[in-house]
């Protein structure tokens, strides 16, 4: 699918008028015929897919489910976001519209839409938005079994949630437990693939919102998709919706955010986008490390439609709805994609966390929509949201685990520290063991932990029932040099280490850097700022916790967990 940009402009008064006229006469039009859209949805059976004509039938069918759903949530727009909008308008500029006219939202520069702490960077709607499609809503073939995607649970413990697993995916299969390393820019940084797979990597991340920036959705699609682009054709890839990285961009990374109080970032002045564009640290797996300033706007804006962004690249300003980053990870081809949702920070007001939820379930369900027209042999996980938020957990963990989802991940606010983590997952995942009113089997479905790996944690999801989960956090760690052993963390930079010849990182460990380099050689290259440390550590790091996952499989697997 081509992805043509939506040029952002300015228009006149009397246009943006003429266009809301003529839009609100034909939502009123098409409001009439909801209904029938609905019913059409519901109908379409499994069955129909399986033949040609039938199957442009049900998509078809899912077509106009979307169609309904958007004007639901937009009662004064019938116009479809289609492509991820990039735009090169002058800071001077005070409102943003697209090529049709029709006013989106206004510039990033006019710094009044994102307030500190409780506040939220959200304009507010003319009018409520509906709530998110009911489940009944969408085809009866989207709730059957994928032919091309399924987790086959191996044995479940007896002593706790803990369970080991097989996701099948058309790349390959993911043996869970396991944990997933992220690559954010298709790269795993100082490390190629194969070195990864030979330390018994299955599944990788990559995040879309980097990919979308450099090198472009189109230059993917053209190479072939993502596995081919990157050379891994006979291994899984997960890629997410690029959410995380662009709300970061306004309340920073989870540490920043939790040292801060929940003073909102704001965009600093940078070598790479001069005033007010975020820059980025090349050494960090996330990908935005924009610093606050107290005299620059925010570089990031909600609104219904989806979220507007400027590049930490160029500052280039881009829109990324839910229909949009779903086209984007549709010409990457990852075998597990991820819907756009929002992700609020730790300090937020109640209400307005609950608000950041309901629009989440919107852009989740719009997202599935988009994904169910073209499903290409891709799994779509929903994230589960709530933050620390019992009831808005419960809620919106019944009412996305309702829909034709392959997966759950847990994502959102998951505490400041792991014991709240743990107390979350404690309280929550027993949960997702129980049936969905209507049929849906959540025991049957994989779960992810978005964005936690550290070691104390992963014990704890792992007795919870989390079955992958990701982090760069052990990539990190090895670039930085801090080593990974069965004995406790390795800080190469100390001066002990240069004299304990002839011992490796781990003596257990059976990867390549342990079975050919000792502990004070590695002191050296740390010392000597050589890049090769940098990829020998973290050879050693994304093997140990392969390792430490195989050895929970087995743990699991005897009742021991």
């Amino acid at each position: 699918m081509k992805h043509q940009c939506l040029r952002l402009r300015r228009s006149s008064v009397s246009l943006l008028t003429h266009h809301t006229l003529a839009i609100t006469g034909i939502s009123l039009l098409m409001a009439y015929h909801m209904s029938i859209t609905y019913t059409m949805a519901f109908t379409t059976t499994a069955a129909g897919c399986c033949s040609s004509g039938a199957g442009l039938a049900a998509r078809a069918a899912v077509c106009s489910l979307a169609q309904s759903i958007r004007q639901s949530q937009h009662p004064t727009s019938s116009r479809r976001l289609t492509s991820y909008a990039r735009t090169t308008t002058s800071n001077s500029e005070s409102s943003t519209t697209t090529s049709s006219g029709q006013n989106d939202c206004n510039s990033l520069d006019s710094g009044n839409n994102i307030t500190s702490n409780s506040g939220s960077n959200h304009t507010k709607p003319s009018h409520p938005p509906s709530p998110p499609p009911d489940p009944s809503t969408f085809p009866l073939w989207s709730y059957e079994p994928r032919s091309f995607f399924h987790f086959e649970i191996l044995h479940q413990s007896s002593r706790s949630l803990a369970r080991v697993g097989r996701i099948h995916t058309p790349h390959g299969i993911i043996d869970t437990p396991s944990y997933v390393a992220v690559a954010t820019n298709g790269a795993l940084k100082g490390v190629d693939f194969r070195s990864a797979d030979e330390a018994n990597q299955q599944l990788i991340f990559c995040n879309t919102y980097h990919l979308l920036l450099q090198p472009g959705a189109e230059v993917v699609e053209k190479a072939g998709g993502l596995h081919k682009f990157v050379n891994r054709k006979d291994r899984p890839l997960i890629t997410d919706s690029g959410g995380f990285q662009v709300f970061s961009l306004a309340y920073g990374s989870v540490h920043e955010e939790l040292s801060t109080g929940g003073e909102l970032k704001r965009a600093s002045k940078g070598k790479r986008g001069g005033k007010g564009i975020p820059t980025a640290n090349n050494d960090d797996d996330g990908g935005n490390n924009s610093r606050p300033t107290a005299s620059q706007p925010p570089s990031v804006k909600v609104t219904e439609d989806g979220v507007v962004f400027r590049s930490y690249r160029d500052g280039t300003k881009y829109l990324l709805t839910p229909e949009s980053t779903v086209q984007a990870q549709k010409s990457f081809g990852a075998d597990i994609i991820i819907p756009l949702d929002e992700l609020p920070p730790y300090h937020i007001d109640p209400t307005v966390l609950e608000n950041s939820v309901e629009r989440t379930h919107r852009w989740e369900a719009r997202s599935l929509v988009e994904h169910l027209s073209n499903v290409k042999e891709q799994a779509m996980y929903c994230v589960i949201h709530g933050g620390l938020d019992r009831n808005l957990r419960k809620k919106s963990l019944e009412y996305l685990t309702s829909l034709p989802f392959d997966g759950y991940a847990i994502g959102g606010s998951l505490g400041k520290n792991g014991a709240e983590l743990l107390e979350l997952l404690e309280w929550m995942m027993p949960q997702l063991n129980e049936n969905v009113v209507g049929g849906v089997n959540r025991r049957s479905k994989p779960r992810h932990l978005l964005g936690i790996a550290d070691e104390p944690s992963i014990l704890g999801a792992v007795r919870c029932g989390i079955d992958t989960m990701d982090s760069c956090y052990p990539t990190r760690l090895g670039r930085h040099g801090t080593l990974l052993s069965r004995n406790g963390k390795v800080h190469i930079k100390s001066g002990v280490y240069s004299r304990q010849y002839g011992v490796p990182i781990d003596p257990e460990c059976s990867c390549s850097t342990c079975q050919q380099y000792d502990r004070p050689y590695l002191w050296h290259l740390f010392k000597a700022k050589e890049p090769i440390f940098m990829t020998l550590a973290t050879i050693h790091n994304i093997h140990y916790m392969n390792d430490l996952m195989a050895q929970q499989r087995q743990l699991i697997l005897e009742d021991k967990i």
